[in-house]
């Protein structure tokens, strides 16, 4: 039951049956079928460290949230969601952080991290706990279905609301809200993307100012959008609405090893029964990542506990009753965070097996085992016989997380593996594959179009990209032990 005083300190809903239907039952579908709507994650299988998404009604803005919120995915946990979102209501110096009760949804409550709101305003004065920039703001709010839907595990919610039009306030903000940039905490931006110019200006615009926001540059992202309103384009008031929550992002990840993804992009005219061209507002999804390869550094008592591991497998696997022990002195770390891994099998130099995947909720060492076992009965090749372990050499890739891309120029030969994927269809080859062949990179499309996902050779124009990077190490050959 919720006190007399804790129910006087409900943020309740303030534009709940305007922007987003204030039934909850309604709602729930709604935001259910936004997701089913959404882009697929360009990272899938990888938990996003930041995502920025639009705050309007959801007929206009809606399927754009969803695919950035679709970044996510649906098994993952936070322990924070920090939540940044410029006011349209007032404007003063800093931030207001709401510390003194729970925010409400037509979903239900969502749990106010109530001490760590007031920990940044003891950190920086520009941090506040008044209450009045929040009752009336939308630009929070409607971030909130979205996150209590994905979330469902629940999560503890830092709101934030910004009324500095400062950058040098913003960079002070991003200095104090830094420490709190770590796995485990999700950093949603609420900005929409250019008002009010005609059709194609906004789509130009938008492309402009989400490839400055992409390139991570506070002052580039300045630069631009000074050079947006200069430009004197028809219509246009602003060409992001929400540029401190943008910029005091930018500021706090100025320095942190991450990637942005564009994610999805559309403005308010592209809706067919209420859209109009004449003077649109644009939405924009955008994602970060950790960079490709963060974290997959194995040391080489690491790399040997997983050769041990997949060796001891594979001879489990060829020899009739065999149950060799698992068991080996694992150092903690790696091994045990769940990664995606390719064994390859080796008998005299050729490939009789080869099997991995790309993400898994298993840890890393079970992978390999699973992998390895797996590979030494591939039914592309000829199984290892008992007689052919003096031969054998055992090949792991530990693999990176998987990053869409949208142009075969993004592929570097030697360095990049890479999966193509449409419909069922599905290929991929190991970075090493290519040097292998000396293939070119149209080369090592075309055969995995062809060969691998049986796309044709020129299929891979009409699929999913994505590249990966991997850390190769293998066994000599020799009896395994």
């Amino acid at each position: 039951m919720i006190s007399d005083s804790a129910e006087k300190h409900i943020r309740r809903p303030a534009v709940a049956g305007r922007f987003y239907s204030g039934v909850r039952e309604i709602l729930l579908d709604e935001v259910s079928d936004y997701y089913h709507q959404a882009k697929a994650p360009v990272r899938p299988g990888e938990i996003p460290r930041a995502i920025i998404v639009p705050h309007a009604g959801y007929v206009f803005s809606g399927s754009v949230a969803a695919s950035g919120f679709n970044q996510i995915p649906e098994n993952a946990t936070y322990e924070r969601v920090f939540v940044l979102a410029s006011s349209h209501q007032m404007h003063f110096g800093g931030a207001s952080v709401y510390c003194s009760g729970n925010y409400l949804t037509p979903l239900g409550l969502v749990e106010v991290d109530q001490g760590t709101g007031k920990e940044l305003a003891e950190k920086n004065d520009l941090f506040n706990c008044r209450e009045e920039p929040h009752r009336h703001e939308h630009s929070l709010e409607v971030e909130l279905p979205f996150l209590q839907e994905r979330l469902r595990k629940g999560f503890k919610l830092v709101p934030i609301i910004l009324g500095t039009r400062k950058p040098e306030e913003c960079r002070s903000l991003a200095d104090t809200l830094r420490q709190f940039f770590i796995p485990g905490n999700l950093f949603v931006v609420s900005s929409d993307f250019s008002h009010y110019p005609e059709y194609h200006d906004a789509v130009e615009t938008d492309r402009i100012t989400s490839g400055a926001i992409m390139n991570g540059s506070p002052d580039q992202l300045l630069r631009v959008l000074k050079e947006q309103k200069e430009k004197g384009i028809p219509g246009l008031v602003t060409p992001l609405c929400g540029w401190t929550s943008v910029l005091t992002l930018l500021y706090l990840l100025e320095k942190a090893d991450v990637q942005y993804e564009w994610v999805d992009y559309r403005n308010s005219g592209d809706q067919p029964l209420y859209g109009e061209h004449s003077r649109v507002v644009g939405y924009s999804a955008i994602a970060v990542f950790d960079a490709p390869g963060q974290g997959y550094r194995l040391t080489k008592e690491e790399k040997d506990a997983l050769l041990k591991i997949a060796k001891v497998s594979i001879k489990n696997a060829i020899i009739p009753g065999m149950t060799g022990s698992l068991v080996t002195e694992v150092p903690s770390g790696q091994l045990d965070q769940p990664a995606g891994a390719f064994v390859s099998i080796y008998i005299g130099g050729r490939l009789r097996g080869c099997i991995g995947s790309f993400q898994s909720e298993y840890p890393l060492k079970e992978v390999v085992r699973r992998a390895a076992a797996t590979a030494a009965g591939d039914h592309r090749f000829k199984s290892p016989g008992p007689d052919e372990l003096d031969d054998l050499t055992v090949e792991i890739s530990v693999l990176t997380p998987l990053k869409r891309i949208r142009s075969k120029d993004e592929i570097e030969p030697g360095k990049h593996g890479i999966l193509i994927r449409k419909d069922m269809h599905s290929g991929t080859f190991l970075p090493q594959v290519g040097s292998k062949y000396g293939w070119s990179v149209e080369e090592f499309l075309g055969r995995c179009s062809r060969d691998k996902a049986g796309l044709g050779w020129d299929g891979w124009k009409n699929a999913e990209l994505f590249t990966y990077e991997a850390i190769v190490f293998s066994s000599l050959p020799g009896k395994q032990d």
